[in-house]
């Protein structure tokens, strides 16, 4: 039952991708050499239009996603950043990478950042939409990004995609995401001016004409080399033509998990909401012990299964150490001492460290048949009742 590779890269086909066979004969995989329009400009319109947002921007990976969405928003040294304390770790190293601070906000019981925790001064908050989880946004944040690596596809109560709501939403091709290309990242924006900021900051500052050389514009700021890659692009628009495929099986093995499942007293399914990807089924068990159990079964059967506990920030070495490859301990030197920069709980994070040691995540599997599909629930559902 265990697939060798997630989500979109069981969808890869090399009969399906024409821009990289385009890009191979044109022998060109620079994006600003290319012949128009690049194979980046066909996948940033695509993507714009698929997710309902203003313009895209592809970058390398979605961790610089995220650095390049935070210095579009011209911040000082040592800004507070509020993030959610239960997120991949890369979120506090794309705002450390800034020169900014995270700062820790308690999550909700969907393990979103829990808005009522935010001062109200607060000017730059990321939220994380994780395992395809959208979840509840604050209100009159000057710079709210959505880091929607993990929700490629869903979308909010009120129908607007995920990752298009706030200033900015990024978006992940890593190799474990919902699509593809081994490594990627994108930004969205709605505003064009501000895609004209990002698109410059990621090509040394310039003010780039197609097929030319870099030219810098009066006033022109540094940047850095963060450019498409023809190759990846061309990877990443295939895949994103089989979005609607890979969410719609989701949603069919999600629906066929829970009727396996059934009711117990002691298991509960964390419920998805209708825009929520469904990547996995959550399920919130009584005790550490019981989640525990419950994995070393699916482990013994041969069935995916994984917990949270990884995703605490205030228990990661890079957070809770705070490390750093400065001398000086830059960024966080800044925030020595300062209660501004202080964890936002209000019970030390005691509630989400007993609800993650008890919630058990299953993967789910776009790529298989129905009748496969109806057995891999029959599995899960089996080891859940033997429990």
């Amino acid at each position: 039952m265990l697939r060798p590779f997630p989500y979109g890269a069981n969808y890869l086909s090399l009969g399906d991708t024409p821009e990289l066979h385009r890009s191979l004969r044109n022998k060109v995989l620079f994006r600003y050499s290319a012949p128009a329009p690049s194979n980046a400009d066909l996948l940033e319109a695509y993507a714009a239009e698929r997710l309902g947002a203003g313009r895209a921007l592809t970058v390398p990976n979605g961790t610089q996603a995220l650095r390049v969405a935070l210095m579009g928003t011209r911040p000082r040294v040592g800004d507070p950043v509020y993030i959610p304390a239960v997120t991949f770790v890369a979120v506090a190293g794309a705002v450390l990478s800034c020169g900014l601070v995270p700062v820790l906000v308690d999550v909700d019981e969907r393990f979103g950042l829990n808005a009522s925790l935010l001062p109200a001064d607060a000017e730059r908050v990321v939220v994380a939409h994780m395992e395809g989880t959208v979840v509840d946004l604050p209100e009159r944040v000057p710079y709210l990004i959505e880091d929607s690596a993990q929700a490629m596809g869903g979308h909010h109560t009120d129908g607007r995609h995920a990752g298009t709501v706030g200033y900015a939403g990024t978006f992940s091709f890593h190799h474990a995401k919902i699509l593809t290309s081994g490594e990627g990242g994108l930004v969205v924006v709605r505003d064009p001016a501000h895609w004209d900021v990002l698109r410059s900051y990621t090509d040394h500052g310039s003010a780039r004409e197609q097929g030319k050389y870099p030219g810098w514009n009066p006033g022109a700021f540094y940047g850095e080399n963060l450019c498409a890659n023809e190759a990846v692009a061309a990877v990443q628009l295939q895949q994103f033509r089989r979005l609607d495929e890979i969410l719609s099986s989701l949603e069919r093995h999600y629906a066929l998990t829970l009727e396996a499942l059934g009711e117990r007293s002691d298991v509960t399914v964390i419920p998805k909401r209708p825009g929520d990807v469904k990547t996995s089924v959550r399920l919130l068990l009584e005790s550490r012990h019981l989640r525990d159990r419950a994995m070393e079964r699916l482990e013994e059967r041969g069935l995916p299964c994984w917990s949270l506990d990884k995703y605490l920030l205030p228990e990661h070495p890079v957070v809770a150490g705070r490390a750093s490859l400065y001398a000086d301990g830059f960024p966080w030197n800044l925030a020595d001492g300062d209660v501004r920069y202080a964890p936002l709980s209000r019970d030390g994070f005691a509630a989400t460290r007993d609800r993650l040691s008890r919630t058990l995540c299953i993967p789910l599997t776009p790529e298989l048949e129905e009748a496969e599909q109806i057995l891999f629930a029959k599995e899960i559902a089996a080891v859940v009742a033997e429990l």
